[in-house]
């Protein structure tokens, strides 16, 4: 990889998160699935946010969140994703570009305005996100540089965005330019009722451009439509070069192709406060350790190491530095290589 070159572009939704404490009668008060993701619209997002507890608001959306994470972890960052020209788009601009992410792709002049999450955190830790997408399902074919896909090592799809079919049509383009470059494509699953829409299409889109799938137990139960776990290892094995699936707790487990599936321990964080973004952080992990072509059993550390930082705090970004705690950790060097 050359000095100009990226370890990672990510292409997702660029999304605002409000993040607020609640309890489950709040959840219940406005029929919010408990620890998942339910869109809504503009009316929707007004009223459930003035009924919010005070909380905070950051950039967000889970591949801005994962190259936030590689930008921590010392690693060169890109993204795409659609913001309006608002004032949430010039704070989700501001943000990831303070954070050295590349990011330049053109706001939306007319239409809805940026996207936002409104994210309940309940006691026991579990986000509960409903999300208006605003002008981040707009990418399209047309927001994909090449130049910059074929600079990075790894171009990362958010599976929420795949839901929208402009923006699907923008992935087949990155994944057509990474895979001419000799890149590889990632994909994250990003939620099990995603998964469920879009069973067929995302099998499909997986099996002919995904070089490197991420999902958490419940995703990969749902897209290998089974629970046992030696079916979902044998079915994986045959969709992707590589898979990787997180159980919480439990770690991880790394599924190539060929070789030995890699067990994964989680690392324990200093107190567990808001799991929102774990999997963006795993993903971030996970990926920038491919770029630099660690071992499995390193990436799959350097994954559970950048979750535990997150969920250690509010909200999905680091508030130390992941680079320091992987250099502390033996995974890194101090240069951040391997």
């Amino acid at each position: 990889m050359s000095s100009t070159a990226l370890h990672v572009v990510g292409v997702g939704n660029a999304i605002v998160d409000v993040l607020a404490e609640a309890d489950d009668a709040f959840l219940a008060a406005h029929s919010i699935p408990k620890g998942g993701m339910m869109l809504i619209d503009e009316a929707q997002a007004r009223d459930i946010y003035g009924h919010m507890a005070p909380g905070v608001e950051v950039s967000g959306g889970s591949a801005a969140n994962s190259v936030a994470c590689i930008a921590s972890l010392g690693g060169r960052a890109g993204f795409v994703g659609k913001v309006a020209r608002d004032n949430l788009g010039d704070i989700f601009r501001h943000d990831l570009r303070a954070l050295g992410v590349a990011f330049d792709t053109l706001p939306l002049d007319k239409g809805p305005g940026t996207a936002r999450c409104l994210i309940n955190v309940t006691p026991d830790a579990q986000r509960s996100m409903t999300t208006y997408l605003g002008s981040a399902g707009y990418v399209s074919p047309d927001d994909i540089d090449a130049a910059q896909i074929e600079a990075a090592a790894i171009t990362f799809f958010e599976g929420y965005l795949f839901e929208q079919p402009v923006a699907r049509e923008a992935f087949v383009k990155a994944c057509r330019l990474a895979k001419a470059a000799g890149r590889m494509a990632a994909l994250t699953l990003s939620d099990a009722s995603c998964v469920d829409r879009q069973h067929e299409a995302l099998v499909k889109f997986s099996g002919a451009h995904v070089d490197v799938l991420l999902a958490n137990q419940r995703e990969a139960e749902t897209l290998f439509e089974t629970d046992n776990l030696e079916e979902i290892i044998r079915r994986a094995r045959a969709l992707c070069p590589l898979t990787a699936v997180t159980m919480s707790e439990k770690g991880s487990i790394l599924i190539p192709r060929d070789g030995d599936v890699v067990r994964v321990a989680a690392a324990v964080p200093t107190k567990l406060v808001d799991t929102t973004g774990a999997g963006d952080a795993y993903a971030a992990g996970l990926l920038y350790g491919l770029s630099l072509k660690l071992s499995l059993a390193k990436c799959g550390a350097l994954g559970a190491l950048a979750a535990a930082e997150v969920i250690s705090h509010f909200g999905a970004r680091p508030q130390a530095s992941l680079k320091k705690l992987a250099v502390d950790a033996g995974i890194l060097s101090g240069a951040g290589q391997p």
